[in-house]
């Protein structure tokens, strides 16, 4: 925040100015990764169909169906038939990896195939990108006509983390950036010139706030700090009621705690270094807070 006020105008106008433009682009960049991956989904399930059907011509079928492709879960689908299959392993591991070898979104996937009357399972392959890293058991056995499902499960390849990154990212950066340009352009209300002031005449008594001290008469008397702030806000405005509430959220809140004891016990330290000078004391205003009374 202190930055953004120490920046001359111009140069901070054109921060802010890139700042939202990186955040429409974020957004923007996260929609049209929206539609990319559309068409990779899309293009993904034309080539489980096609594995269905290269399965169903080697075990001999050249006429049922593939069924359509269903979506089972985020990166998981199911390749169904219409009628029931044989297949072998080997030829099931080669079939899915060079077709899937032309996804490049399908580096690391796993497939399980599920017999659809109880849904156990009936042979099931890991393949990685890293080819020392897949999982192909019990090769060259030929697996019994039935009704089959084939499950392939890819790893998720991080398009949706992206997107959600981008637009969680973009969206609170915008917020930001909003947040900024309006405090800098926010008109400051100007302090009162007394608020510049660091030295207080109250009758007789000179009050020195920048060096905590009170000269009544040619004495000088040492203030505490919170003394001092308690002070300098009746001086600011003598012979007027401060509120009890008031004194207390400017001198403790800033703290996180406010204690309604302390200020009676700073209020009474007070008098008693007041007292040296008679025309000068601080009045309680019952019900509402304390007067700081001069008589001249």
């Amino acid at each position: 925040m202190q930055i953004s006020r120490d920046l001359p105008s111009g140069k901070r106008k054109y921060l802010f100015g890139i700042l939202l433009l990186l955040s429409v682009a974020a957004i923007c960049a996260a929609f049209s990764m929206t539609g990319s991956d559309g068409f990779d989904i899309a293009r993904r399930e034309v080539v489980l169909r096609r594995i269905g059907d290269e399965l169903l011509i080697q075990s001999g079928d050249n006429t049922s169906r593939v069924l359509p492709v269903k979506k089972i879960a985020e990166n998981e689908y199911q390749i169904r038939f219409e009628n029931k299959l044989t297949f072998q392993p080997d030829s099931l591991v080669n079939t899915t990896r060079r077709l899937l070898a032309k996804d490049p979104l399908a580096r690391d996937y796993v497939v399980n195939v599920l017999k659809c009357d109880n849904a156990s399972v009936a042979y099931g392959f890991a393949i990685s990108g890293n080819k020392k890293d897949d999982i192909v058991p019990c090769r060259g056995r030929v697996q019994p006509t039935a009704c089959y499902m084939i499950n392939i499960k890819f790893k998720p390849t991080g398009i949706n983390t992206a997107k959600s990154a981008y637009l969680l990212g973009g969206l609170p950066l915008l917020a930001f950036v909003g947040f900024i340009f309006l405090r800098s352009v926010k008109p400051q209300r100007p302090l009162p010139d007394s608020q510049y002031t660091d030295e207080f005449t109250l009758g007789s008594v000179l009050f020195d706030a920048k060096n905590r001290k009170l000269i009544i008469n040619g004495k000088t008397i040492d203030l505490t700090g919170t003394e001092t702030r308690v002070l300098r806000i009746f001086a600011l405005s003598p012979n007027e009621t401060i509120e009890r509430i008031r004194l207390q959220k400017e001198i403790w809140e800033d703290e996180g705690v406010i204690v309604g004891r302390s200020l009676d016990m700073f209020i009474s330290k007070l008098r008693k270094k007041l007292e040296l000078d008679p025309h000068i004391k601080i009045a309680v205003v019952r019900g509402k807070g304390y007067k700081l009374e001069i008589s001249f």
